[in-house]
């Protein structure tokens, strides 16, 4: 049976974890602005199309950041010898990122840990990413129905 490393996956993966969290406050905060100037022009749920146009940016950012995450882990997944390949590597990321799970890649016994570690950012930056966008949604449907108001 293979020991599977700990202290340097932890290590590492907790940089990756920083980095990401920094990359989707970044989305967070263009997000936020867009909003704050789409509302001081006074067309937050003034019409479907631009509240439509703000869902839509606001899941772009969100789409965007979430994909620089990936590329990120897959970046360190190359860094630390497991991946040759970019492509393979980003879709390795992909796959934890998501939870998706196929494993059909298994990486080495010294960097095994990274994987349910990318796997438990992908899950809290998704988090991060659905409050967003409840978030945006709300105040659109708000500032377009008075009576909602509180």
């Amino acid at each position: 049976m293979q020991t599977i490393a700990i202290v340097s996956p932890l290590a590492v993966g907790a940089g990756a974890l920083v980095c990401t969290i920094l990359i989707h406050a970044l989305a967070v905060m263009a997000t936020v602005n867009v909003v704050r100037h789409e509302r001081r022009l006074g067309r937050t749920g003034s019409s479907f199309w631009i509240d439509f146009g703000i869902v839509a940016v606001t899941v772009s950012c969100a789409l965007t950041a979430h994909l620089v995450e990936i590329a990120l882990w897959a970046l360190l997944f190359m860094i630390c010898g497991e991946f040759s390949a970019f492509g393979n590597a980003f879709d390795h990321s992909a796959v934890n990122y998501t939870t998706l799970g196929y494993g059909n890649v298994v990486m080495s016994p010294s960097w095994r840990l990274l994987g349910p570690l990318e796997a438990a950012n992908g899950m809290l930056m998704f988090g991060v990413s659905t409050a967003m966008i409840f978030t945006v949604i709300q105040r659109l449907v708000e500032a377009r129905y008075v009576d909602l108001r509180e």
